[in-house]
């Protein structure tokens, strides 16, 4: 079994639920790297993002093998990693998995209201929260067979990672 600082855990859900801020705690939890996984979209899905273009499955397919690689580099060096990422289909998490077998997923939830109060009071960020509704509408929340656990954006960030580090 891994240990905290050799687990692989994409933290994933929709635009707005916090990603970004629970993925940063639980590596630092974890005395682990976190990676950002908008980092890692090509120019051209940030500029579709931002002129409020949904992305298509083929828009994400190189981004999404971009972060399987970086996860299977994780997983061969021995090193423990969070990723954020929507990762909104089973089959796009299929392919995050082909990565890293094992992998652990954390799905972040809430309600529509939440999410768009959220989305629109995030400074800086590229990702319009006219955009949500489309994500929302493609979420295949996580199956029993995935290795994932659910959790309400309701509560704060830090009683998800506590919840998550106590496990």
């Amino acid at each position: 079994m891994a240990s905290a600082s050799n687990e692989l855990t994409v933290v994933m859900g929709v635009c707005g639920c916090g990603k970004s801020t629970v993925g940063q705690q639980l590596a630092a939890a974890r005395g682990v790297e976190f990676a950002e996984g908008d980092a890692f979209h090509p120019p051209e899905n940030v500029a579709r993002m931002a002129a409020g273009t949904p992305l298509t499955d083929a828009d994400r397919a190189g981004w999404l093998a971009t972060l399987a690689d970086r996860l299977a580099a994780a997983q061969a060096q021995g090193k423990g990693l969070v990723l954020s990422c929507s990762a909104l289909k089973r089959s796009y998490r299929d392919v995050l998995r082909r990565g890293a077998p094992g992998l652990q997923f954390v799905h972040l939830t809430g309600s529509r209201a939440l999410l768009a109060e959220r989305m629109n009071h995030r400074p800086g960020h590229y990702m319009p929260a006219s955009l949500l509704d489309s994500q929302l509408a493609i979420l295949e929340p996580p199956g029993a067979d995935e290795n994932a656990r659910s959790f309400d954006v309701a509560q704060a960030a830090e009683a998800i990672v506590q919840a998550l580090m106590q496990r």
